[in-house]
C-alpha cells in the first residue's frame, strides 16, 4: 500500500515540476536547464550559486519561483558596507525596557543573496549557519529559520575589483552551482518583445511550503540502488587527486577535489531528478544530469590546467 502511494506521490511530483516549469516560462524565457537545476535544488532541500552577467534574469527567475511556489522572498543586496546584523537581525530594546530580536531578511522562505561575493567574508559568515543549520544564534539565543529555508545567491564572474571570493566552506554548503548563458537570438527576440509592451501577466500558484515539505520527504523515501550509490561515491572520489581511483588527468590538473557532501548531493540530486523525469528511481544518467553543477565548484584546478585552458567542466566530463 505505502508502495503505491509513493508512485502516486512521484507521480503528482513529476506533473507539479511541468505545471511549475510551464508558468515560469511565462516570465523567464529559455534558461531550461537553469530553471531545471534550482527547482531540484529546491526539492532536495539545498542551495543554489547562479554565477552569470547582468541581465539574464537570474534576480527575477528567483522571484517568480517564489510567486509560483507561494513563499515568502526577501532580497538582500550584498554591498561592502553589510554587517550581519543587517541580515540575521539584531536586539533592540523595548518600550518594556526588555531587549527583544528584531528578524533580519534571512527570515524568509527564499532569500536572494544577491552579488553574495562583493561583501566582506565576515557578512559572508552570517549565512553559513543559516545554510547549514536552518537557523540563527543571536545574543546567545537560537532563532529557528521558517521551514522550508532556501539560500539562491547570484554572483557576477567578471568584475573581480572590489570582490570577496567565497571561502570554500561556504561554497561547500551549496548544491548547485549554476552558471547562466546568454539566451538564444530567438529567445532575446521574445525578451525583447513581451518586455516592452504592456503585457500583464498573471501567474497561478502551483504549491505552497506544506506540499514542497512533503516532496522534500518523498525525495529521501525514493529507493536507489547500490550501483547507483557506488557510481556517484566513485564519482566524488575520482576528483581527489593522490588517492586510489583518481584519474590521471585529476593527479596532474588538480589541487583539491570534492569532499563528501559532493557524494551525499549526487545521490540526493538524482533522485531528484529522476522523479521529476517521472522516474521511480534513479540511475546512472541520473547521477551524471546532476554531476557537473554538483562538482564544479568543489574542484579546484592547479596552475597547469589553468594554463593549458582547461575547465573544471571539461575534467568533470572525462570522468564520466
Amino acid at each position: 500500500m505505502q508502495f503505491e502511494n509513493d508512485i502516486k506521490a512521484v507521480d503528482a511530483l513529476h506533473l507539479a515540476y511541468n505545471n511549475i516549469k510551464s508558468e515560469i516560462g511565462k516570465i523567464v524565457i529559455g534558461q531550461e536547464e537553469v530553471v531545471k537545476s534550482v527547482l531540484i535544488s529546491i526539492f532536495s532541500n539545498g542551495h543554489c550559486l547562479l554565477v552569470g552577467v547582468p541581465g539574464l534574469a537570474k534576480t527575477l527567475l528567483v522571484q517568480t519561483v517564489a510567486d509560483v511556489m507561494d513563499l515568502q522572498f526577501n532580497r538582500i543586496q550584498f554591498t561592502p558596507d553589510l554587517m550581519p546584523s543587517d541580515i540575521i537581525g539584531a536586539e533592540i530594546l523595548g518600550d518594556d525596557r526588555n531587549f527583544k530580536f528584531i528578524h533580519g531578511p534571512v527570515f524568509s522562505n527564499i532569500v536572494l543573496a544577491d552579488e553574495i561575493n562583493r561583501t566582506p567574508p565576515k557578512t559572508q559568515a552570517a549565512l553559513l549557519e543559516a545554510m547549514q543549520e536552518k537557523a540563527v544564534t543571536a545574543a546567545g539565543q537560537r532563532h529557528v529559520l521558517p521551514n522550508p529555508f532556501f539560500v539562491l545567491a547570484t554572483q557576477n564572474p567578471i568584475e573581480q575589483e572590489g570582490t570577496y571570493p567565497l571561502p570554500e566552506a561556504q561554497l561547500d554548503r551549496f548544491m548547485f552551482n549554476i552558471h547562466l548563458d546568454y539566451p538564444s537570438f530567438a529567445e532575446e527576440l521574445t525578451i525583447v518583445k513581451s518586455t516592452t509592451s504592456n503585457a500583464d501577466v498573471k501567474l497561478k500558484k502551483i504549491i505552497d511550503a506544506k506540499q514542497i515539505q512533503y516532496f522534500q520527504k518523498l525525495i529521501r523515501n525514493i529507493p536507489v540502488t547500490d550501483n547507483v550509490v557506488e557510481y556517484a561515491v566513485k564519482l566524488a572520489s575520482k576528483t581527489r587527486p593522490n588517492t586510489a581511483l583518481a584519474t590521471e588527468d585529476v593527479n596532474k590538473y588538480i589541487n583539491w577535489g570534492a569532499g563528501p557532501r559532493a557524494s551525499q548531493f549526487l545521490v540526493i540530486g538524482a533522485k531528484c531528478h529522476a522523479a521529476i523525469s517521472g522516474k521511480y528511481s534513479p540511475d546512472i544518467e541520473d547521477v551524471q544530469a546532476v554531476a557537473e553543477p554538483i562538482l564544479r565548484h568543489r574542484i579546484v584546478r592547479n596552475y597547469r590546467a589553468e594554463a593549458e585552458g582547461l575547465s573544471v567542466e571539461q575534467i568533470i566530463k572525462n570522468l564520466f
